[in-house]
């Protein structure tokens, strides 16, 4: 019996690995090794963007950004989204309805052992943050929750 739930164990545990979905980095216009990543991210930026950590909510002053701009990807400045679909969502994390079309690219990410939409740049697959349900009913009804070590802020131009 001992033996049967170690089995059943071990094959849930192998089945709910999030790299099993990973995209292959071919598949993302901006191609580098992890060796040239690290030689142009901070610390920080490397753990989020590319190891898929998340940063310390509160911790980024864009969640407080309300000025009219665009937010592109850190590592490769791919525009990701604009400040008029972003909200206040008292997460402690940038938050956004919805995307740019086209700029984010999506996988099943089990880390915390179940399922969540993982939001990753489809210019060089760099991890951003979790798309949620619980936004705005007004809008999308999506919170997209981003780090904001993640992005980079471009002021809209006068």
């Amino acid at each position: 019996m001992k033996n049967i739930f170690l089995l059943t164990f071990s094959i849930l545990l192998f089945n709910c690995n999030g790299n099993a979905q990973k995209h292959n980095q071919q598949d993302f216009k901006v191609v580098k090794t992890e060796k040239q990543w690290q030689a142009e991210l901070n610390d920080m930026e490397y753990k989020v963007l590319r190891q898929a950590y998340t940063e310390r909510p509160h911790s980024s002053p864009l969640d407080k950004n309300f000025k009219k701009g665009t937010y592109v990807c850190k590592a490769c400045e791919a525009p990701l989204f604009k400040s008029n679909n972003k909200f206040n969502a008292g997460c402690g994390w940038p938050s956004f309805d919805q995307e740019i079309k086209g700029s984010i690219t999506y996988q099943t990410d089990y880390k915390l052992g179940y399922a969540r939409l993982e939001e990753i740049c489809a210019n060089c697959g760099s991890h951003l943050g979790h798309v949620f349900n619980d936004g705005p009913k007004e809008t999308t009804g999506k919170r997209h929750c981003i780090n904001g070590v993640a992005l980079k802020f471009i002021p809209e131009k006068k």
